[in-house]
């Protein structure tokens, strides 16, 4: 696993739920210390997020998909060339 997938997958889901605990901190009446550093989380979260968000993914695998297809002219071409145009029939 690379460090940009481990980002895709974990460190930037986790900048956005800090940044949402902070939010929740801020909003909840039970917890003083929550509220006290429910702005801290999130400046901490949004600035991790800024920053998790700047790391591009992983390029993605071009295939190669000439090799791969079927020709339209193989599909369409009969093989008994009896002319119904379908491979097969009589």
């Amino acid at each position: 696993m690379s460090f940009r997938s481990t980002n895709q997958r974990i460190l930037a889901p986790a900048a956005q739920s800090l940044m949402i605990f902070g939010i929740v901190s801020l909003c909840q009446p039970w917890s003083l210390i929550l509220h006290q550093y429910g702005v801290t989380l999130t400046l901490i979260g949004l600035v991790a997020f800024m920053v998790t968000s700047k790391i591009a993914p992983d390029p993605e695998q071009e295939e190669d998909f000439v090799d791969e297809s079927l020709d339209v002219l193989d599909i369409n071409t009969p093989s008994d060339n009896n002319g119904s145009g379908i491979a097969g029939t009589n």
